[in-house]
């Protein structure tokens, strides 16, 4: 039973050794312990500190992120309208100088028609006395020798026509 009970002086010094190494721990060991656990801690605290700061830039980030895609939709719908009035006013530019234009065609071939009547006419009118001076010619035979005078007998009798009809 020697083996489990200890001797007085063995417990004494275990007891001294023991007493020596807590007082060098607590010395030299525990300041070093608690000054690595109070800087883990700080550590931990910053990263806690970092980590909410990330967070609110993020969500600062995100808020920012959305009020840009609100203005961006908000000037694409601008943009989009404004195109659209531009397209419309475009349109009705074309469409008023399309008719402005042909307006211009228009006029320009009535008058190119009241021409080509009118020198229609005059030909007309020339053949025709022409013709009726030739018949006039054979029938009076030598009246009118003169060709200023049968041209004014041509005209009469044409001005005499034209008022008949």
């Amino acid at each position: 039973m020697e083996l489990f009970t200890p001797d007085f002086g063995l417990v004494f010094w275990m007891f001294v050794a023991f007493g020596i190494l807590f007082l060098v721990l607590w010395k030299f060991a525990w300041p070093v312990i608690l000054k690595s656990v109070d800087e883990r801690a700080e550590l931990i605290d910053k990263g806690v500190e970092y980590a909410q700061q990330a967070k609110e830039q993020l969500d600062n980030a995100r808020n920012e992120a959305q009020q840009y895609i609100a203005e961006a939709r908000r000037q694409q719908a601008d943009i989009l309208r404004e195109a659209d009035k531009m397209k419309l006013q475009i349109i009705d530019e074309a469409r008023s100088a399309a008719q402005t234009e042909a307006q211009k065609v228009m006029d320009n071939a009535k008058l190119q028609i009241e021409q080509q009547q009118k020198e229609a006419q005059q030909q007309f009118r020339n053949q025709v006395s022409d013709f009726a001076l030739q018949v006039a010619g054979k029938i009076i035979g030598n009246e009118l020798q003169n060709d200023k005078a049968q041209e004014k007998l041509v005209d009469s009798i044409l001005d005499n026509m034209e008022d008949n009809k």
